[in-house]
């Protein structure tokens, strides 16, 4: 596809995102798209809908809402829900939380159904999905009261209390899937779109 000058927008305050793109040399504006999430969760809990689709759904309202104000950048919308059984787990509200959190995943196994698009103007023009399964080990009161003090407030910004790029990674017995997805994006595919539509080099 021809090489384009359209700007590249992050709808997301997300760290880890904004860090990955960085990493990978990728020039973009963050813009955080200021989203009720609640409600979208909301209809599709009701309507019987998988997370994967409700993190779609979320991803593009997000990029579409900030692609109104930038009609002719290429936006880049993300979310992410951690499933749990029949349980959709999101970001917790504070250091508690985040201790009741992780107190439930201990011993078990849960999914991170992660979902990105991009929107120029009106249109969603790519859409990438990756759902990797992680599974929590087993750890004493004493390790979950140290990690959670140790890492502060930054747990609050991952849906499951941990950031597997620093210590939270020794919460884990297994993880299998995309490492990117697990921060938030679907990196690799991500690229690929950006070269094929010339936003960035091949």
């Amino acid at each position: 596809m021809a090489s384009t000058s359209k700007q590249l927008i992050l709808a997301s305050a997300s760290i880890a995102r904004q860090m990955m793109l960085r990493a990978a040399g990728v020039a973009f504006f963050a813009i955080p798209a200021k989203l009720d999430e609640s409600e979208i969760k909301l209809r599709f809990r009701a309507e019987g809908g998988t997370a994967i689709d409700c993190a779609m759904a979320l991803a593009e309202a997000k990029a579409r809402l900030v692609a109104t104000q930038h009609p002719a950048a290429i936006v880049i919308g993300a979310d992410q829900i951690l499933v749990l059984g029949d349980e959709w787990l999101g970001k917790p509200a504070d250091l508690d939380a985040a201790t009741a959190q992780l107190r439930k995943l201990a011993g078990r196994a849960h999914v991170l159904a992660t979902a990105a698009c991009a929107v120029c103007g009106d249109r969603c023009v790519w859409r990438a999905t990756s759902v990797p399964e992680l599974t929590v080990r087993g750890f004493s009161d004493r390790f979950l009261a140290e990690y959670v003090a140790a890492e502060g407030e930054e747990v609050l910004g991952s849906v499951g209390a941990y950031r597997i790029e620093g210590r939270g990674v020794q919460l884990f017995s297994r993880i299998a899937g995309d490492h990117f997805a697990i921060l938030g994006l679907p990196l690799l595919e991500l690229l690929a779109f950006l070269r094929d539509c010339g936003a960035v080099d091949e």
